[in-house]
């Protein structure tokens, strides 16, 4: 018998999952502005001929940082939590998104778009409520996490180069630009 397709929870369920986890309400604004930027930049992206799930997108971003309230006082790390959250709900479909939100694990380049580098994206171009530019998320990453550590700043620019390709890439197939999306963002009729 085969397997059940992976289920991808819509709107509703999301923000459910947010409240039964207790998300923080700035963790909670921070992600949907997130599936806000993923949104826009998947339904660009599908109208430019590629094959993408919005709903995916959409329940990947709401839930990328599902595991990050209950990590605010330990070590552990809110992706990998997140993770685990997801498949204990049967969320298959949106685990590896949660998990490589931070940091993605097989980038591949040359292969074509996916719903986990949009969601990776567009967590990067969010700082706390605000949408920003990738320079402005790093510097800010840097300040707070790169903790006077050279070793973890080298980490943190190697992942932003990474996000920095992708933009390119990404940008290449869009009618609009990265500067173009904090204001296309507040202008648009978003399932969210």
């Amino acid at each position: 018998m085969a397997a059940a397709p992976a289920t991808v929870p819509g709107v509703d369920e999301c923000l459910a999952l947010m409240e039964q986890h207790h998300m923080l309400p700035n963790i909670r604004a921070h992600s949907i502005l997130v599936a806000r930027v993923a949104e826009l930049i998947t339904n660009g992206l599908i109208g430019s001929g590629h094959h993408l799930s919005l709903e995916t997108v959409v329940a990947g971003a709401m839930l990328h940082d599902i595991g990050k309230t209950s990590c605010l006082d330990n070590d552990d790390d809110h992706a990998e939590k997140g993770y685990e959250i997801c498949m204990a709900h049967d969320l298959g479909a949106i685990a590896d998104i949660v998990a490589e939100h931070v940091i993605l694990k097989n980038y591949l380049p040359e292969a074509g778009l996916t719903e986990k580098e949009i969601v990776y994206y567009a967590d990067k171009r969010v700082n706390h409520d605000q949408v920003v530019s990738l320079e402005e998320r790093l510097a800010y990453i840097l300040e707070r996490y790169g903790l006077n550590n050279e070793l973890r700043r080298r980490a943190i620019r190697k992942n932003y180069s990474r996000c920095q390709d992708l933009e390119k890439r990404m940008f290449s197939f869009l009618d609009f630009s990265p500067t173009d999306v904090r204001n296309l963002v507040s202008l648009q009729r978003s399932v969210i």
